[in-house]
């Protein structure tokens, strides 16, 4: 079973890499017609587990290193960022977060725990004694126009 969802995994990848796919059952027929059928419970487990986002107008996208490009267009996105702390919030424009979130809770080493995402509006939690400077040094690969961003 393991190799089974190995290769229906690799299959969304090429698929969603080749062109955008705008839905689940759009992803779903594409799959169906490379011989592999699944459902839609399946369907959404194997794209949080590939860390694939939607991104309005965009469709499905890899929250990878080869989904750069993506972040810099979210990047003009962002509306806004401020700390309070240890936490941090990051206004974007409606139906953004969850893409910019997604981006974020996937780099390997990072001075933020972890995001909740709503529809335009994100919550950082920052790592214990993390400095304001250090999360937008970070942010700044992903979202290069971070710094112009802060609200202080």
């Amino acid at each position: 079973m393991q190799n089974n969802t190995k290769i229906r995994q690799q299959a969304i990848l090429d698929i969603i890499q080749s062109g955008p796919v705008s839905n689940q059952e759009e992803l779903a027929q594409r799959l169906k017609e490379a011989g592999i059928e699944t459902t839609q419970a399946t369907l959404s487990r194997d794209l949080r587990a590939l860390k694939i986002s939607k991104v309005p107008g965009e469709g499905y996208v890899t929250a990878t290193p080869r989904s750069q490009s993506v972040a810099t267009d979210l990047s003009s996105g962002i509306l806004r960022i401020q700390f309070s702390g240890q936490l941090c919030v990051v206004k974007t424009l409606p139906g953004l977060a969850n893409a910019v979130a997604s981006l974020i809770d996937h780099q390997t080493v990072f001075p933020v725990i972890g995001t909740i995402a709503g529809d335009d509006t994100i919550l950082l939690i920052l790592r214990e004694g993390a400095a304001p400077d250090a999360v937008l040094n970070a942010l700044t690969p992903l979202f290069p126009e971070i710094k112009n961003r802060l609200v202080i």
